[in-house]
């Protein structure tokens, strides 16, 4: 059985030969750098150029010899950017490691030594203080601006670091990257996973800050129903040239929109029935219309089981990344609820304590757990909860995947 028949076996609710494996098949299940660089010392591997194809969460390229070595089925269109290397520059981080960083970010280092990264006209909308893994917005266009109009989306977009930031493979045209995805599908028999987005929620918030946009859809909700109808417009738009030129050639579409928190979802039941489902079940729809091979994996973070039910009546075929130390999404209720209706591409190995604190012996039980919980009848991708971060030792990353081996035949 190929990765690709294994991944669509079990996204269709049947048991393949062995669960499918995911690591850095997109945005949410891979490796910080710092970590990668580890593991790759720790498996004996040659050491490679170091590839941070996603600055703001310090993401590594994982290349081919780590996915054989795990058995990994899933790869995301544009990992094979590393091999291409017109799109790159050198960087540092700040222990000094040298790394190569996508050409098109306009990044440079302040006088206090921190990083920041700015819009093509010079203004600041990310920095990444010395002593931090990551990077933070610090641009938020709509946040003063009393636009009620919203005709200038598009532009003020590219003034969030999360849509200005570019990852591979949106450096080419949307005509260019359909032929990369071409041309990645005939070069491998793995699932390849392709990010759009469609975020909602998560781009008002990046586009206004978090409590504005909370309190705004609270207590000014006609502004920003037109503002949500110019993001849904402009993904409609976006949507029907990525379904053209790379659907046919892609196994999973991804969506995002983090709507949960540790202990429960941002917004009621309620409101998201009236505000947000409707304009997912359109874009979902049209999914299926012009692409109806495809599977929507929406990434959401945190505790969206109260959310589950109407993400499922709008279409969703996959969430991850199965967040299970949050309220009310333990495996066993979630497998009880839902087994046969959503597939959960994630939960498998706990980041919050398990991966970085626990030994290999307590990463192995905790993996074993939540397959013997997951796997039957299907449904299940293993991945990690998340990114692994910078600490996770490398040790407890092998005695992850090993598991995975040693448990997860059916």
């Amino acid at each position: 059985m190929t990765s690709r028949e294994r991944v669509s076996k079990i996204l269709n609710y049947a048991e393949a030969d062995r669960v499918a494996v995911d690591f850095s098949g997109h945005r949410s299940s891979g490796i910080a750098v710092q970590a990668y660089k580890k593991l790759r010392e720790y498996l004996g591997l040659e050491q490679s150029e170091l590839f941070v194809y996603d600055l703001i969460q310090q993401l590594a390229i994982v290349e081919d010899d780590v996915l054989e070595i795990f058995g990994v089925d899933v790869v995301q269109l544009g990992y094979n950017f590393y091999k291409k290397p017109e799109f790159w520059k050198e960087w540092r981080l700040h222990d000094g490691t040298a790394v190569k960083i996508p050409s098109s970010v306009n990044i440079s280092v302040m006088p206090s030594g921190d990083y920041e990264i700015k819009t093509p006209s010079g203004e600041q909308m990310g920095i990444q203080k010395k002593d931090c893994l990551y990077f933070e917005q610090t641009l938020f266009p709509y946040m003063e601006d009393r636009n009620d109009r919203f005709d200038d989306i598009e532009e003020q977009f590219q003034r969030i670091q999360w849509v200005g930031v570019e990852c591979p493979p949106n450096q080419y045209s949307i005509e260019q990257q359909g032929v990369e995805a071409k041309a990645l599908r005939a070069s491998t028999e793995k699932a390849i996973y392709g990010m759009f987005g469609g975020n909602l929620l998560e781009l008002g918030q990046q586009a206004m800050r978090m409590d504005v946009f909370l309190m705004e859809l609270a207590g000014n909700p006609d502004r920003i129903e037109r503002f949500l109808d110019k993001l849904f417009e402009m993904h409609m738009k976006n949507l029907e040239q990525y379904l053209t030129h790379i659907g046919p050639h892609i196994d999973v579409i991804g969506v995002s929109d983090d709507l949960g928190m540790q202990d429960g979802p941002q917004i009621s039941p309620a409101m998201f029935g009236r505000v947000f489902k409707p304009r997912y079940a359109k874009m979902w729809r049209l999914i299926k219309q012009k692409a109806p091979h495809l599977k929507i994996c929406m990434h959401n973070c945190g505790s969206i089981y109260a959310l589950l039910p109407s993400l499922i009546d709008a279409g969703l075929d996959a969430v991850n990344p199965v967040q299970t130390t949050c309220v009310d999404m333990e495996p066993e209720k979630l497998k009880r609820n839902f087994d046969g209706k959503i597939t959960f591409w994630g939960g498998g190995c706990d980041t919050r304590e398990v991966l970085p604190n626990g030994t290999p012996e307590q990463v192995q039980e905790n993996v074993k757990h939540n397959i013997e919980v997951f796997a039957p009848n299907g449904g299940f991708v293993f991945q990690q909860v998340h990114n692994i971060l910078a600490d996770v030792p490398p040790e407890n990353i092998v005695a992850m995947f090993e598991a995975v081996k040693k448990y997860g035949s059916y």
